[in-house]
């Protein structure tokens, strides 16, 4: 397995509508989603688009926006610890999904759940914090090139 690029930070968020403004009025963001509901997951997403290194908008790291879809959903826990919210995960591309999955789980860390369909329609699993350095992490396959990676 190879580690590819940093494809999102998540940062959970009680109003996904406050933390656009932010973005926009206060970093400056000029391109973001449109958010949507993501129910199987629990959550509503929307997408930041950070420039690449040339300046060019939506090539960049994104920042993955997450409010809750209802009770049961599953970052409910982290805004009750940190009721502003704050940065949920970072997520990584892979190649191979599979192939990474077999990596993780041969390296003993411990994998939350099924490998399943993420935000940008392509697979993805979660790593443990703990066996992580504390940061829970999210292992995506990167998009086809006529499909993208959600930009």
């Amino acid at each position: 397995m190879r580690l590819g690029r940093l494809n999102h930070i998540g940062v959970a968020t009680p109003s996904i509508a406050d933390s656009i403004r932010y973005y926009r009025d206060t970093m400056g963001a000029v391109r973001i989603t449109e958010p949507f509901d993501l129910p199987e997951q629990g959550v509503k997403v929307c997408f930041v688009d950070t420039p690449d290194s040339t300046g060019e908008v939506g090539k960049g790291t994104q920042i993955e926006l997450i409010e809750p879809y209802d009770e049961s959903s599953p970052i409910n826990n982290f805004l009750a610890k940190n009721p502003a919210g704050g940065q949920h995960h970072v997520c990584y591309e892979v190649e191979d999904i599979e192939q990474a999955r077999e990596w993780f789980e041969g390296k003993s860390k411990r994998i939350l759940g099924p490998t399943r369909i993420g935000a940008h329609g392509t697979p993805i699993f979660f790593l443990h914090p703990k066996d992580m350095m504390g940061q829970l992490t999210e292992i995506m396959e990167t998009a086809p090139k006529d499909q993208g990676s959600g930009h």
